[in-house]
């Protein structure tokens, strides 16, 4: 066996042993020729031909099964400076049937490559690539200065020559400066990646990436000073953090994740656009066939910049503390401020000698005739009522017939046996089995005018324990919603921060801000105004409450019969929905994707329903829904919101379904409302509607009986049917904020609706809950404005929700959406601050002279 050979070692020394640097390559030639022998070629048709290569200069050669070329290259690395070296190889000829194998290696590892490098798409597909440039590993040194030597060996399999270009050359700019943009060019064949090295003094660093190109698809990707590098798209995803990326890309590094001190950004074009969301080229496709993927080349420019610090951190935090806080500070200082009033004016009242007879028929409230209709004990109820006490509360308490008002002087005696002449309504359901009881209901219900102590003849007792029941069932649903949630959020962080997968959360990677393991901690920290309002509320419900108890327990008249009757279940509930709100939105933005957007919109049905449902308990107490079928409704629409999310895109079954659903489930409502549940579903509901149609609109044409009930219903008829025209020709993507803008829209037409009713009644609203109105309206303009900014989008790929991508707009912090928190969150405390008040101008007004509407 012959091998011929033109190997030359620089280092000739017969009396020693071989240099270090020609070991490997001895290794490899034998390694080779075992290849040979196994593949059946005889080593002695081998040629073997070694030069010694320069950076920086193209070499043109050709390559066959019987001959190898090798290049020997040298450099000089140091301790303190970072070279790029970069292979480039392109193949002249595309007829070989065999691809060039080409193996570079280096002191701590190999590179191997073959052209026409072939790279996977979807389905098998094939895309051949001729022009292939890899940028060397390089391991770092412990000396100051160091020579080290690679070689890159070129062959084939080929019988027929086949002609390359190799030129290696030296990369400038590999290491990345601070704040200092560099652009490059890169492709599937020819991926780029550059080295970072901490600055003293930065723990956090932002590595952005962009370009002018939505289109061809790429991966950035965040590694370790290690080799191998994986810089392929069938590779790219196998360490480190990476992301897709079509004009923007930003992943946030902390100095703890790398010991080295510094890490590499990789970036790589991929094959296929699919991931990005482009389009799906060739197909229907041929087993095997090799496809031209065209030119793929994409300029792009990086940037490194250093993150918050830790000033910052506290700065946000304390921010969002103090905003809230104050909240509490200006609550205390109001009660504080009451109390001081009412305190005043009962001083002044037990103690009127140093004030004229004038000032004194003033705060005693006494009409023209002199009559006082308010004795000490009424006073006293009024100021532990809770309600606000002024003169115009006591002078609105005189006997007035004219005053609507007013009402007319009634001992306790007479207030006790109306309170046991209403127990002939003490049940708690509509279920009564006393016919009397039931055409009772038909009399009153079915009246033209009705006034609220029409519907409020039920015993308080048992009203109280029904909508106490909102707010236990509530808690309960909470408990046992959110404990899975919590678990699953950090299940997906627990999975981003292993695999290193950023597509898998949709965050504003402009302005994330990491806080432990926890990848945006900005987005979460934003939601503690829910849960600090939430509970400021509920505070503010059970002082209401207890007042109220203590009035009832002191026989209080206007406690007893007059006003709107107080039950609080529901704003317990409300304010329990709030504070949900906030933690399920946090669980939410720990890992915001498609699978579980559902958790931040779950609580926001809970809290328009609820809301709902309070405003139609203030004037319907008797008959306002149980807590049962409340929540079972809501469950309804949470269902049917899953359903839109996972079947809902352009499924048109789907909004056929949904569309009709919903305009049964409006009409089925309208019927409700309108005669007050005085109807019944079944066999016998079509031959009264054609009884209806034919005596109210064929027969005689008469108007309807309740006309304030009908416009209301026929506008909200209108609203709903053009909704669900919209969304079954439309079809948009966002299913569950589309059923959230349906829940809104019904709302505010019904607070409208009550507020001009309020209004048209002769009844006015206090300054308190005007201001609440009108500081409530401004914000949830403001908050709406900051929602609408849309900094990401789950309905789209991720490499395109981070086009939306914004750097952060207050304190280098927060963002747009976590200002929506902000204000959203102060917003729904200021509405139902609205709900909690707007009603207080009735406290002294007899409830047979306010009107249901």
């Amino acid at each position: 066996m012959v091998l011929r050979s033109s190997w030359k070692s620089r280092h000739k020394n017969s009396c020693g042993p071989a240099p270090r640097w020609i070991r490997p390559g001895l290794a490899a030639l034998l390694w080779l020729c075992a290849i040979r022998l196994a593949c059946g070629i005889e080593v002695g048709e081998i040629k073997i031909v070694q030069k010694n290569a320069e950076f920086d200069a193209n070499y043109n050669d050709t390559v066959t099964s019987e001959n190898q070329t090798i290049y020997a290259f040298n450099h000089t690395i140091s301790r303190n400076k970072t070279e790029g070296v970069r292979v480039s190889v392109d193949v002249l000829s595309n007829k070989s049937e065999s691809p060039i194998l080409f193996v570079v290696r280096q002191k701590q590892g190999v590179l191997s490559f073959q052209v026409p490098l072939i790279l996977r798409g979807l389905y098998q597909r094939k895309y051949p690539y001729y022009d292939v440039g890899r940028t060397l590993c390089q391991p770092p040194t412990r000396a100051a200065s160091e020579t080290q030597y690679f070689f890159v060996d070129v062959s084939t399999l080929s019988s027929q020559g086949t002609n390359y270009q190799l030129r290696v050359s030296r990369v400038e700019s590999f290491t990345l400066q601070t704040n200092k943009k560099f652009s490059f060019t890169a492709s599937p064949s020819q991926p780029q990646y550059f080295k970072y090295v901490f600055q003293d003094g930065v723990d956090t660093v932002i590595v952005k990436v962009n370009s002018d190109m939505t289109f061809p698809c790429s991966v950035m990707s965040i590694q370790d000073i290690q080799c191998p590098i994986y810089d392929l798209d069938n590779n790219v995803a196998f360490i480190g953090m990476y992301q897709t990326m079509t004009k923007k890309g930003a992943i946030t590094v902390q100095r703890k994740d790398f010991p080295s001190n510094s890490f590499y950004v990789v970036v790589v074009v991929k094959t296929e656009d699919e991931a990005c969301g482009g389009p799906l080229r060739f197909y229907p496709l041929r087993p095997d066939q090799l496809i031209d993927a065209g030119n793929r080349s994409k300029a792009l420019d990086v940037m490194v910049s250093p993150a918050i610090n830790l000033e910052v951190y506290v700065m946000g935090m304390l921010f969002c503390l103090g905003i809230f806080f104050s909240f509490y500070l200006l609550t205390l200082l109001c009660v504080c401020l009451e109390r001081a009033r009412l305190n005043k004016r009962r001083n002044v009242f037990l103690n009127p000698a140093d004030m004229s007879p004038a000032e004194t028929a003033s705060l005693l409230g006494k009409n023209s005739d002199g009559k006082t209709p308010a004795s000490p004990n009424e006073y006293g109820s009024f100021a532990d009522n809770g309600s606000t006490m002024s003169s115009e509360a006591i002078t609105d308490s005189a006997t007035s017939t004219d005053n609507n008002y007013g009402y007319m002087e009634r001992s306790l005696e007479s207030v006790a046996r109306s309170r046991q002449e209403s127990l002939s309504s003490i049940e708690e359901d509509d279920y009564d089995t006393l016919d009397d009881i039931h055409s009772d209901k038909n009399i009153v219900r079915t009246k033209k005018f009705l006034y609220v102590a029409d519907l409020a003849r039920k015993d308080k007792r048992i009203l109280s324990k029904k909508y106490q029941i909102y707010f236990w069932n509530i808690a309960t649903i909470a408990v046992f919603y959110a404990l899975p949630v919590v678990q699953l959020v950090i299940t997906y962080q627990t999975v981003v921060n292993v695999t290193g997968n950023q597509d898998i959360c949709y965050y504003n990677f402009l302005c994330a801000h990491p806080l432990g393991a926890l990848s945006a901690f900005n987005n979460i920290l934003s939601n503690l105004g829910y849960v600090m309002l939430g509970l400021l509320f509920l505070l503010i419900v059970l002082k209401r409450d207890l007042a109220q108890n203590r009035a009832l327990e002191r026989h209080d008249v206007n406690a007893l019969e007059c006003g709107i009757p107080k039950h609080f279940g529901l704003f317990y509930a409300m304010g329990t929905a709030l504070m949900m709100e906030g933690l399920l939105s946090a669980c939410y933005h720990v890992c915001p994707n498609y699978t579980n957007f559902q958790f931040d919109t779950s609580f926001m049905y809970m809290i328009a329903g609820l809301c709902m449902l309070k405003l139609y308990q203030k004037r319907h107490p008797d008959i306002n829904a149980s807590a049962y079928t409340a929540y079972a409704c809501l469950a309804a629409v949470i269902f049917f919101s899953v359903l839109g999310v996972v079947f809902g895109r352009d499924n048109t079954a789907f909004w056929i379904v949904f569309s009709v659903i919903h305009i049964l489930a409006t009409l089925l409502l309208s019927t409700q409302l309108y005669y007050m549940g005085r109807w019944r579903l079944n066999a016998g509901i079509m031959r009264r509607i054609v009884y209806v149609i034919y005596t109210d609109c064929i027969r005689q044409c008469s108007g309807p009986m309740y006309i304030d009930r009908m416009v209301l219903l026929v506008m909200g008829n209108i609203v709903n049917w053009s909704l669900a025209a919209y969304g079954l020709i439309q079809r948009p993507n966002d299913f569950a904020s589309y059923l959230l803008a349906i829940a809104i829209c019904n709302l505010l037409l019904y607070f409208a609706f009550y507020i001009i009713m309020k209004l048209r009644s002769g009844e006015r609203i206090k300054c308190l809950a005007l201001v609440c109105i009108l500081f409530t309206a401004v914000v949830w303009g403001f908050a709406l404005y900051f929602f609408f900014q849309g900094l990401s989008t789950w309905q789209k790929t991720p490499a395109e929700s981070r086009e939306h991508n914004r750097d952060c707009i207050l304190l280098s912090f927060f963002d747009d959406h976590d200002i929506w928190h902000f204000l959203s969150s102060i917003a729904m405390f200021g509405s139902f601050l609205v709900l909690l008040t707007m009603d207080d101008d009735l406290d002294t007004v007899q409830r047979d002279k306010i009107y249901v509407f």
